[in-house]
């Protein structure tokens, strides 16, 4: 039996992931095959340590259990957003143990979260896998439901998910325990919930990484559609579909999603990173400042004018963006997250209230191209267009944003559909209710 590795910990403010390193690299091999894990239980479970095991065989492996699962702190309280909190645990954990650029190998709804890491952090991400993993959820004949969790903890059925062994006792009560190891069934199930409405097919075309897309093509849980999506919309992406209807990637041929992996990962030659990253842009303008400045006088007006850039820098830094020009009577910053955006602009926005000055704010997610400590592309000129259309003192945002910040416990008003100035195609676009 192979040793067990040594559980450290890192850290996320006050929260600690949970984390461990076992074998030799380069690569740098970051596993994360479910929602649910637990780096200490995994070893106990003999088909997936034999399946990191042979991992181990090409790459230094790297396990960590999210917020929310195994032996790291909960979820976050704070309305952060699931895709974020999982953004913030990786990185945190690629600081901890060394690692410039990783492959990612994500299964199941770790895909969501490993598709928006690597669009948002490209540097960080020198390939990707994915086995039997989705974008979204709005096929027909999709099945997987949070029901099955039900399922797994309280009944022992796992013939959702691996239905080649659901005959078989032993594995079954393997599996069983690892997965209520990993998670309590209230977490497992509203965290489940959470997942299965979350939609980052919008992102795919943002993915810089080299991509391999790994699916059995007999499986029920996600059917093979979700795989072949992936394919289209990744540039470059592999689409592998091996024979098999077990979901999890470490229960039945084994030994054929093993081979692809490596031959993907010790055969590929490195892309360089280009300058595009997935980044959410936020346009600021102050409502009527012309004739606000006539109003005010010279002096006044430039004590507005110094009160709100302190105001700006304050907000940015405190909510981790990048002020990236400032234009006299407006900003336009960049953020890693939607979220600490959005709450960036309404704590600007509220703060600036008592001096009677209105902003009007606009906000959306997409590919910008760094140009220096500039950022260029469609997604800034689809930000600028939407803060066009804000009212005065509100906080506007396109549909992708919305979908990014689901779990947030951030509500939003829909505004209808807009046509925006030099952008193609038309956006359902939703205001921010404070």
């Amino acid at each position: 039996m192979r040793e067990v590795p040594r559980t450290c910990y890192t850290s996320v403010g006050r929260d600690h992931i949970a984390y461990q390193v076992f074998g030799a690299g380069p690569p740098d091999l970051v596993f994360v095959p479910s929602w649910n894990t637990n780096v200490e239980a995994l070893w106990e479970m003999p088909p997936l340590a034999r399946f990191v095991g042979q991992l181990a065989t090409f790459g230094r492996v790297v396990l960590f259990d999210k917020r929310g699962t195994g032996l790291s702190d909960g979820l976050s309280t704070e309305g952060q957003p699931l895709l974020e909190q999982f953004a913030d645990d990786l990185r945190a954990v690629l600081d901890a143990v060394g690692t410039e650029r990783a492959t990612l190998i994500a299964g199941d709804a770790s895909g969501l979260v490993a598709i928006v890491f690597a669009a948002s952090h490209p540097e960080r991400v020198g390939s990707l896998v994915f086995v039997n993993a989705f974008a979204g959820l709005t096929h027909p004949d999709d099945h997987a439901n949070e029901r099955d969790i039900v399922r797994i903890w309280f009944d022992g059925d796992i013939s959702p998910v691996a239905p080649s062994v659901a005959e078989d006792r032993a594995t079954v009560e393997q599996i069983v325990r690892y997965f209520r190891q990993a998670a309590r069934p209230n977490a497992a199930y509203e965290t489940r919930a959470q997942i299965l409405g979350l939609d980052v097919r919008d992102v795919l075309p943002a993915v810089q990484a080299p991509t391999l897309v790994i699916h059995r093509a007999e499986s029920r849980y996600f059917t093979v559609h979700h795989a072949r999506h992936l394919a289209q919309h990744i540039p470059g992406a592999r689409l592998v579909e091996l024979p098999g209807c077990d979901h999890l990637m470490y229960v039945g041929d084994t030994d054929a999603v093993l081979s692809e992996i490596e031959m993907f990962v010790t055969g590929e030659r490195r892309r360089d990173v280009t300058d595009r990253v997935l980044t959410t842009v936020l346009f600021v303008d102050i409502v009527q400042s012309t004739s606000r400045m006539a109003s005010v006088g010279d002096h006044r007006w430039r004590e507005l004018l110094d009160r709100y850039d302190g105001e700006v820098e304050r907000n940015i830094e405190a909510f981790r963006g990048r002020q990236v020009k400032n234009t006299g009577d407006g900003t336009l910053a960049v953020f890693d997250g939607p979220a600490r955006a959005i709450r960036c602009a309404l704590s600007l926005r509220d703060a600036l209230r008592a001096d009677g000055v209105e902003l009007r704010s606009g906000l959306h997610t997409g590919e910008v191209e760094m140009r220096g400590d500039d950022v260029t592309g469609i997604a800034v000129h689809t930000a600028q267009r939407v803060q066009a259309l804000a009212q005065p003192d509100e906080v506007l945002v396109s549909r992708t944003v919305v979908d990014l910040v689901d779990g947030s416990g951030i509500e939003f008003r829909d505004r209808g559909e807009h046509a925006l100035e030099g952008i193609p195609t038309r956006w359902r676009l939703f205001s921010v209710v404070a």
